[in-house]
């Protein structure tokens, strides 16, 4: 297979081309970064970075796609994905998108319709999905011993990521600061426990207190969801791990059922500790859910099973995120109903 790499915004890209180049499967890599050219001084991009990740690349993405790429993985900032998404299916290529799908509902849906009428796939890149800590969770919770869920909790909190690409802090390329940013990854991980649940209401709250002077968006928040059943969910979505913090950040996961809890942190598999003359230390270890995703991405396009989590898994951890926006700028409750918010 032939993959092509849509944009180097999002430096899951720099993983995505590694685990690509190394799965035996993958003829090629080919990518292009035409933006490049807009971001500030020091971030990588374009074809410098390609060369050093060892990939092909071309100027554009009329190229890209011209060049017979089987799928493509799309890696621009969140308020680009559509048009990408859409030249890509009306070409004839599957899609893993970065997260979130999009930055509007309308977006989202138009990305979701235009690869169903050209029959590829959407796929939607929540890497979380295929750690070894989710899939024990999920064992556990399809074991019986737990019982019903009843509430989960739920912490994504990371470091400020503008000193990397400085658009995750620009409203009008990301949609908005750590709520957007890390709402999504928990939202998504709470729809597979509760098999496509449309969420009932939102209730949200934010603030600027962290890095004031860094970022126009807001840098912590905490989210509140309700569920059919019902079942209760919080979410920590802020960046409120300091610069010197060994690692980007961290996910965790808290699942109280009728029975019983179990509970998981997805970055557990790891050696840490502190060393006098180097600082807080932070070695992983154990596999890789970037290449796991890739693996059931490729895997769909290889055998034409439809993947997960797909474009409507991506529209409803959307829909979280935007009822969470209204929740916050108004103080109210946001009620979502039949895939709306209301």
């Amino acid at each position: 297979m032939r993959i092509g790499i849509m944009s180097f915004a999002h430096l899951h890209a720099v993983s995505y081309a590694g685990a690509l180049l190394a799965h035996p499967e993958v003829t090629s890599v080919v990518a292009t970064d035409p933006e490049h050219t807009g971001r500030p001084e020091g971030e990588a991009g374009g074809p410098a970075l390609a060369a050093e990740l060892g990939v092909e690349y071309v100027d554009g993405y009329a190229e890209l796609l011209a060049s017979g790429v089987d799928a493509v993985v799309v890696c621009a900032e969140n308020a680009r994905h559509r048009p990408l998404v859409e030249q890509a299916a009306a070409a004839g290529v599957h899609v893993l998108c970065e997260k979130p799908l999009a930055t509007t509902l309308a977006d989202g849906e138009a990305m979701v319709a235009a690869c169903r009428e050209a029959g590829v796939h959407l796929m939607v890149a929540y890497p979380v999905r295929f750690s070894p800590a989710f899939t024990a969770l999920q064992e556990t919770l399809a074991s019986g011993v737990v019982g019903d869920v009843v509430a989960v909790t739920g912490t994504n909190n990371g470091r400020l990521p503008s000193g990397e690409r400085a658009w995750f802090t620009d409203p009008a390329l990301s949609g908005g600061g750590a709520l957007v940013d890390h709402t999504v990854h928990v939202a998504d991980l709470v729809d597979a426990l509760l098999d496509g649940a449309q969420v009932s209401s939102v209730y949200a709250r934010t603030n600027t207190i962290l890095h004031p002077e860094r970022a126009p968006v807001e840098t912590a928040g905490l989210v509140s969801l309700e569920y059919p059943g019902p079942v209760l969910v919080s979410i920590d979505c802020s960046w409120s791990k300091p610069p010197a913090y060994p690692t980007w950040g961290g996910l965790t996961l808290q699942l109280v059922g009728s029975e019983g809890t179990t509970a998981m942190d997805a970055f557990s598999e790891r050696v840490d500790g502190f060393s006098q003359s180097r600082g807080p230390l932070w070695y992983p270890y154990g596999s890789d859910s970037d290449a796991a995703l890739l693996e059931e991405f490729l895997d769909c396009v290889r055998t034409g099973r439809a993947p997960q989590p797909d474009g409507e898994a991506g529209l409803r951890s959307l829909r979280v995120v935007l009822a969470a926006q209204e929740s916050a700028r108004t103080g109210a409750v946001v009620a979502v109903e039949a895939g709306r918010e209301s």
